[in-house]
């Protein structure tokens, strides 16, 4: 009998250790996921600074900043999606659109260090995709232009900015850097540092080397003509020239006629 007790304790000493070594490493990883969220979480909001003057510290960005917000509710609802909870994603979407005046569908993929500036009015559709720190402002719709189930909605690449009001429509690619101006209406692909603005949108200025790393509000550059003041000023350039080179040809007919009228006849 004693030999049985004997041989019985080392099995469950060796059970209980497994149990507590499982625990540890439940703990582990636990822990690991708490400080990758706490991580991300200063991460984005560090961005938002980054790109706000007007923010004042984290503690005000946690509180005041309805993207940022919006944000939070997105990440929870996205893996609810994942997890093909998708009626109480819908709802939860639903919720922080009523909160946070910013419409994002769960199935949506986003990056990191995406900002929602003044977040009022943002539409992101269920078949988006935003890479790596880009910005959106107020009454940017990010939206599909037809009905089928498929990628309908846009891409837009590492270090987008698109302004207050525009509207980004159709299963299109907006390159890495590219600037779409307020208000603007994106029906093709734009090339990566490109600036777009207009209705539809024109390229009215490209980045030889891509991605611009200055930060350019509103996306749309102070220094950046309207594109069709410059189309304008242009065809006044050309008239000019085509009616100087007509002045010259008249001048010429006349110096012709006029040997003419002096060569005696034979």
């Amino acid at each position: 009998m004693s030999a049985r007790r004997g041989g019985a304790c080392p099995a469950r000493r060796g059970s209980v250790n497994r149990s507590e070594r499982c625990h540890d490493a439940t703990v582990a990883h636990i822990s690991t996921i708490i400080v990758m969220i706490f991580k991300r979480l200063g991460e984005e909001i560090d961005s938002i600074i980054h790109r706000d003057p007007a923010a004042g510290s984290r503690l005000e960005v946690v509180l005041c900043y309805p993207g940022f917000h919006a944000l939070l509710a997105y990440r929870l609802s996205h893996l609810l999606w994942l997890w093909d909870l998708r009626l109480i994603a819908r709802f939860l979407a639903y919720l922080a659109k009523v909160l946070t005046g910013v419409e994002i569908h769960p199935g949506a993929t986003i990056g990191r260090r995406l900002f929602i500036d003044h977040a009022t009015g943002v539409v992101i559709g269920q078949t988006a995709e935003i890479a790596d720190d880009v910005t959106l402002y107020q009454g940017v719709t990010l939206g599909g232009t037809s009905l089928h189930t498929g990628k309908r909605h846009p891409t837009l690449e590492n270090g987008v900015i698109v302004g207050a009001g525009a509207q980004v429509l159709g299963p299109i690619t907006i390159g890495a850097g590219a600037r779409i101006g307020a208000n603007a209406v994106v029906i093709t692909d734009v090339a990566a540092g490109s600036t777009m603005v207009g209705i539809p949108a024109r390229v009215v200025q490209r980045s030889r080397t891509g991605a611009d790393p200055d930060f350019c509000a509103y996306g749309t550059p102070e220094d950046v003509a309207d594109p069709i003041v410059r189309a304008v000023a242009g065809l006044r350039e050309q008239l000019g020239a085509a009616m100087e080179r007509i002045e010259e040809m008249e001048r010429q007919l006349e110096e012709m006629a006029d040997r003419e009228i002096d060569t005696p006849r034979k």
